[in-house]
């Protein structure tokens, strides 16, 4: 069986009295799509946060690409591959499309714009920014100002701004929400595509996308992992189906993270 890419760990996570993240472990491996889902309060974001190191896991281990990544800062993880997209777009509405994509490749690369010539003359920010908007299918978009944008193109904006990182695994938060129909399937299509090059941990509350795209499924329920199998696995489980039917209850009451 091929190495996992990345390989999480009896990692823990509270706050207070609410384990947001419970003893839980999951790995992704080269070439797949694995989703993580679970009801609205199961620890999901929580999760990818500590993937990508905006936060610091009480124990456990978070290991990617053979190295121990549990305590480094979030910058190197960046440098190392790991790619986020986030569950609520933060975009500079003001600049164009191609701005934006390319402020994602000078943070990457930790280069610095140089006060003597103008920014968008910069090739090695700007031709990897052409090259990943080119990939989501905005190519025609680059000069455009990105206020002037639908939703679902501002979700594709924040695919190429991870792409244009040249990561080695993408973690993409809720990339489906606020989609209409034909921006989710031109999502699903995207990413349909993506996971031939990249593996993927998708954290997605529509359903019908998760079970198209995914090899793998991850079932969290208040930070506890319930279930992971192949999509069928997972459609048949009857925990699975409780938990989604809200039946789980908090051991000792509370609410729970996302």
């Amino acid at each position: 069986m091929t190495e996992p890419l990345l390989q999480v760990q009896n990692l823990s996570k509270r706050f207070g009295g609410i384990v947001a993240t419970d003893d839980l472990s999951l790995d992704v491996r080269p070439g797949e799509l694995h989703a993580l889902i679970g009801p609205n309060g199961a620890g999901k974001t929580t999760l990818i946060t500590q993937l990508t190191g905006q936060l610091t896991p009480d124990s456990g281990r978070i290991g990617f690409a053979g190295e121990d990544i549990s305590r480094m800062p979030a910058y190197r993880r960046s440098i190392l591959g790991l790619a986020r997209s986030f569950q609520i777009t933060s975009l500079f509405l003001d600049m164009s499309v191609l701005d934006n994509v390319a402020l994602a490749v000078q943070a990457h690369a930790g280069h610095s714009f140089r006060f003597w010539r103008p920014a968008r003359r910069e090739s090695e920010l700007r031709e990897p920014a052409r090259a990943a908007l080119a990939r989501v299918g905005l190519a025609d978009r680059l000069d455009a100002r990105t206020s002037a944008l639908s939703h679902g193109e501002h979700r594709l904006i924040e695919i190429a701004m991870a792409l244009a990182g040249r990561p080695r695994l993408l973690l993409l938060d809720e990339p489906m929400a606020g989609l209409g129909p034909e921006e989710s399937a031109r999502m699903v299509e995207l990413l349909r595509e993506l996971k031939r090059d990249y593996p993927v941990l998708l954290v997605e509350h529509d359903m019908e996308a998760v079970f198209a795209l995914a090899d793998r499924i991850t079932v969290l329920v208040y930070g506890r992992v319930i279930a992971s199998g192949s999509p069928e696995a997972i459609r048949n489980n009857e925990e699975v189906r409780r938990a989604y039917l809200g039946e789980q209850k908090r051991p000792g009451g509370g609410g729970g993270h996302a």
